[in-house]
């Protein structure tokens, strides 16, 4: 015969309440598509910090079209916000079409660089725990607008009592020298008095409520708080896609390609440091070797055009 003891009124409540906690601390943002890229090298420093991280290879070819499939993993993070990422069997399909068309429709797409946006928005999520707040997108009035803004903004929190915002602007190109020189130019364009003060106005009141220690972030961006603030708390990071030749012509991450590329990571960190931004702001670099930038590029766009 079962026992007809009832369990203790503030057991139950102990019950609700952590199931109830449990579920205000889980949220889209909790889980993330399995990891791809490799961490080949590192350079730490306290205002400029660099990275590489590679697709690899398989059967001595560089991973090119899985690199766009992991893309396409994270195109409903980078293109949807969290409120709409709840996902099932009923509206997958749905949802993946709503933010493929929100990335772009144009077939115009040899010169965008929505691959290299989706790229630094993951490896920001992935290696560094980072929480988007203003997904890029929100910008366009149309799925084929070029926005002028801050590639990626995301906030971090690196231990309980600091808290950073993570500004991106990540350049998808053929040669290491251009996609420097650019990025160094649109940083130096952001952080000018007047684009940063307009970015704080239209960043506020996009940031979702459901953001951890939302108080905290929104002080930043409330109009009465000076630019300072965003300032000291920010972290330009710098995502480089582009065309490497150690890339081009390895078959397998070896210490040889290692030693390259880690040459060709030193000297995008020289070009960043020799441009004196990181003697006024913390940069991170981070460095994505290409061996077919045109081919990814085809093989992001077959798939997002596919989610069409």
């Amino acid at each position: 015969m079962a026992s007809s003891k009832r369990i203790p009124r503030q057991c139950t409540r102990g019950v609700r309440q952590m199931t109830t906690g449990w579920i205000r601390r889980m949220g889209a943002y909790d889980t993330k598509p399995e990891r791809f890229l490799e961490k080949l090298d590192e350079e730490p420093g306290d205002s400029l910090s660099s990275e590489v991280l590679c697709a690899g290879f398989e059967l001595e070819q560089w991973r090119c079209k899985p690199f766009a499939f992991h893309l396409i993993e994270w195109l409903p993070e980078y293109a949807l916000p969290e409120e709409e990422l709840q996902v099932d069997h009923g509206n997958l399909f749905v949802k993946l079409n709503q933010a493929a068309v929100r990335v772009y429709t144009s077939e115009k797409y040899k010169s965008r660089g929505e691959a290299g946006e989706i790229a630094l928005h993951a490896i920001c999520r992935d290696f560094f725990g980072t929480i988007p707040i203003s997904p890029r997108v929100f910008y366009k009035s149309s799925s084929n607008d070029v926005v002028k803004a801050f590639d990626m903004v995301h906030v971090r929190f690196p231990d309980a009592d600091k808290m950073e915002i993570w500004l991106g602007e990540s350049k998808l190109y053929g040669d290491p020298s251009s996609a420097i020189s650019d990025a160094i130019t649109s940083i130096r364009t952001h952080i000018d008095g007047g684009f940063l003060s307009n970015q704080k106005t239209l960043l506020g009141p996009q940031i979702p409520k459901s953001t951890p220690r939302y108080e905290e972030v929104m002080s930043v961006f409330k109009k009465q708080a000076t630019l300072d603030k965003l300032i000291e708390t920010a972290v330009f990071v710098i995502g480089i896609l582009c065309q490497s030749e150690a890339a081009l012509k390895a078959k397998k991450q070896d210490e040889t390609y290692r030693a390259e590329i880690r040459e060709e990571m030193l000297y995008l960190a020289k070009r960043l440091n020799d441009s004196g931004l990181a003697k006024k702001f913390r940069l991170v670099l981070v460095y994505i070797p290409l061996a077919d930038k045109k081919g990814l590029v085809t093989a992001f766009d077959a798939r997002l055009k596919a989610l069409q």
